[in-house]
Formats: C-alpha cells, structure tokens, sequence
C-alpha cells in the first residue's frame, strides 16, 4: 500500500527550512534580446564538488521566439502545509514560465532528470486573456490554495492589471483573483502575510509604458507605479492603498517577514524623481492600518556626461536603481542590487525600521564597470540584478539583466550576460566566490534565479 507523504522539500516553518540540503542546481530565465532564437531555461550546476561546478549543464528551450522570460515559480511550495487549506502530497516538481512580452505561460516538468526539464504544456495567451482577463504574466507565487500569478496588462494590454490563480496540478487558469479592487489599476509584485490574511501588491505600469523601454516622459511625469496596495486575502478585497508620493517612482519588489507571525515587510522604490537615488521602505501595521517608512536612501554617484547613457547625460550622476531586493530565511539580512552603480548590498535588518549595512561588494555598473576575478574582460557590463539566496542564507546568487529594451537604455556600451555567486557570512559580510563566475552564452541574458528545493523568495510559511 502506498504512504502518501509531504514533499521533502517543503517545510512548515521558516526555521526547519533553514536547515534543509544546500542546494546543488539553478534554473535560470534566458531570454534573446533580438528575439530571434527562443528563449530557454538553464540548469546550473552549484555543487562545489562537482567537476561542472559553477557551468551551465543543461537548458530547455521555448517552442516560440520572443516570449521574454521574465520571473517564474514553482507550482507548490510550503504555503501548502498551511492548515487553512492544505495540500500536502502535491509535488514541487513543475516550473511555471511566463513570457512577459508573449503573454504565454510554459509549464515544465523537473522531476524526470532534473538537469534537463521538459516542457510538459503550453497555455498561449488567449486563453489566459478568455478566461482571467489579463494578459503580461510577471510573478509566480505557489499558495495554499493554487498558483498566483501578478499580470501587468488587462486583455487589452492596458490598466487595471492584476493577479489571477492557476490550478498546481492541472495549470488550468481559473480565473481573476480580485472581487472588489478599489483604487488598484497598476500592477507589478504581489505576496502575503498569511499569518495575517493579508496580500500586498505593488506597481510598474502598463505594457506600453516599458516594452520598449522607460519612456522618459512617463518617468518625469510621476505616471510609473508610486503605491503599495493592501488586501483582504480570503476575502480578496481591497483595503488600504498607500501613495509614497510624486517623488518615487517604480515600487518594485515585495519581501514579507518569513516568520508568519511578523507584520512588516521590505519594498524597494527604483529612482527618485528628486535626486536620482534609489529607497528601501519597510511596511508594518499600526494600529488597525498599515503603515510604511523609508528606512534606507542610496543616494546617486556623479560622473562624467560622457561615461552616461544619453537619458542621464543632463544628470551628470549615476542612479543606484535598485531594481530587486532579498530577505534572508531567518528575516535578519535584506540583500540590495544596486543595477546603477553595480553594488549588491548586505543590511542588518534585525530591527526592520532600523538597518545597518554590513556588506558591499560591487560588479559591472554604468560607469564603473567593476569585473570580477575569475572574468576574462576586464570591463562587466550590467549590474546586480535578480539576486536568490540560499534557504540556510550561506549563499547568494545574482545575474545582471534588468529587461532587454532597458538593458540597452542604460547600458549604452554594449551588454554581456553574467552570473555570480557571493558566500555570506552568518553574522554579516559578504564575498565574492572566485571560482563562481558565469559568462553567458552569447544571444541569451540571465534573469531571475531559482533554487533547487526552494530559496528564499519561493516559499511562504503558516508556523513560525
């Protein structure tokens, strides 16, 4: 008789899956800027005793050209331990892949050969506009209850976006998840506090504001996403919105508290309109609201006109543009990639209203061009990017690419694809691995990271 059991990857706690296996692979997004070939998902070896350590070992490719693989999730995670709604026999096993630009999702499964996934269904982007209304599929997140997936466009490509749910077993697009939306017309990120029936949700803008690209006058008029959006998670209704102000521009990337019984998370803001400095903002309740504050501020660094891209020749400075950010398993260490300047930053975030940096190392950046010591060209394009930490926080992986047209926009020498791997220290810094340093294959760029058995932006956790 067969014994169902619980996926061995999934754990109830934030604190169990601190101690779980390190992880001996990655799956990378690769896309072609040019969108001439398809874009792909590479397998990366990270096991340090492998003869193939830190090498590409394997890729899938998309049956389409121009897909633009962006972000892309699991089908489950630890959310489905969760008592409200439990799941335990499904399987982390299938990746779910959107193409950003295609509107067309690629489920593939792992569980085979892990080295080589295969693509077991396609779901073309008219039937996910037929039956959710949104199209522009950006984050995947696994719940307890199916697969939430944050889409920028309506069907039209147009506001409001929004998050629709997919089955994690068949794939099967449900539906739209909201069912009173309030203020909310920009989409971007979206997670949870499950401790707290709460979902949370921040703002780029419309496709036609960025698939080709930042459009400067958008940027200038403050018309890009400013706002955090609070939800009602059961409910699946709309409570709060909080407007950060004209100034800020681009509310990116959300990391909730792992320990489910923590109300705050981290945000960061892109650019200021005011001084081209990037923010960090720290989201918690107060009272019956919720509230946030800007807890930390990196400011722009001058340069040369001529080393800048002609959008920030006027400037005379480069931007940090922080265009991601990480929270560390055991909600103590926020990781920073700073794509401007090309510094990954380390904080204490132990006190989340109140952080210390304890480590910077810096690669690539617009004017610096930092390298790295195993690099064969002295000059690194890109900055850090999509940067996934390992579940017992030893380990931090990043790769450099932003967005094909931005890419460009900003990175006005040319661009060549990378990826890095830092050691962290458990009280604090962080260093470069010297025998970690992929040159991408020529024709794709790296994007978003996921670890094998989960990572810290994967997973969410109902016991603390």
């Amino acid at each position: 008789m067969t014994r169902w059991q619980p996926d061995p990857s999934f754990y109830p706690s934030p604190r169990l899956a601190e101690k779980a296996p390190p992880e001996t692979l990655a799956y990378v997004a690769m896309f072609d800027p040019d969108r001439e070939q398809p874009d792909g998902i590479a397998v990366v070896d990270l096991d340090p005793a492998s003869p193939s350590y830190a090498k590409i070992v394997g890729s899938v490719a998309m049956p389409n050209t121009g897909d633009e693989l962006h972000h892309f999730g699991w089908n489950a995670c630890s959310s489905c331990l969760c008592p409200n709604m439990p799941h335990p026999h499904v399987e982390r096993r299938y990746l779910v892949v959107p193409g950003l630009r295609s509107s067309r999702i690629h489920i593939l499964d792992t569980k085979p050969d892990p080295r080589n996934p295969t693509i077991v269904k396609v779901i073309e982007p008219e039937v996910i506009a037929e039956r959710t209304g949104y199209t522009r599929p950006h984050t995947v997140h696994c719940g307890p209850d199916g697969i939430y997936v944050t889409a920028l466009g309506n069907a039209e490509g147009k506001a409001p976006g929004g998050i629709f749910v997919m089955d994690h077993e068949s794939f099967e697009p449900l539906g739209r998840w909201e069912v009173d939306r309030g203020s909310q017309q920009l989409a971007y990120d979206g997670w949870w506090h499950l401790g707290y029936d709460t979902l949370v949700t921040s703002e780029w803008g419309t496709p036609d504001t960025f698939e080709n690209g930042l459009v400067p006058e958008v940027l200038l008029g403050s018309k890009y996403g400013r706002r955090l959006h609070f939800w009602d998670l059961l409910k699946r209704k709309h409570l709060q919105e909080i407007d950060f102000g004209e100034e800020h521009q681009l509310v990116f990337e959300l990391r909730p508290a792992h320990d489910p019984t923590k109300a705050h998370g981290f945000v960061n803001c892109v650019i200021s309109l005011k001084d081209l400095s990037s923010s960090i903002w720290t989201w918690y309740r107060e009272g019956d609201h919720w509230a946030v504050k800007k807890i930390i501020t990196i400011p722009a660094e001058p340069a040369s006109p001529d080393d800048l891209p002609d959008m920030l020749k006027g400037f005379g400075a480069v931007p940090p543009l922080v265009t991601d950010i990480d929270l560390s398993m055991d909600d103590r260490f926020l990781y920073v990639s700073c794509w401007g300047t090309g510094d990954l930053q380390q904080y204490d975030v132990s006190d989340p209203l109140n952080p210390k940096l304890t480590g910077t190392v810096r690669i690539g950046g617009i004017v610096s061009r930092a390298s790295h010591p195993k690099a064969k060209n002295g000059h690194l394009t890109g900055g850090p990017q999509m940067v996934e930490i390992s579940r017992d926080g030893r380990r931090v992986y990043f790769t450099n690419s932003l967005y094909g047209p931005i890419d460009q926009q900003f990175y006005h020498r040319g661009f060549e694809g990378w990826m890095v791997k830092l050691n962290a220290d458990p009280e604090g810094g962080i260093a470069f691995d010297e025998d970690f340093f992929i040159e991408w294959p020529k024709g794709h760029r790296p994007h978003q990271v996921r670890l094998e058995g989960g990572d810290c932006s994967s997973d969410s956790y109902c016991y603390p």
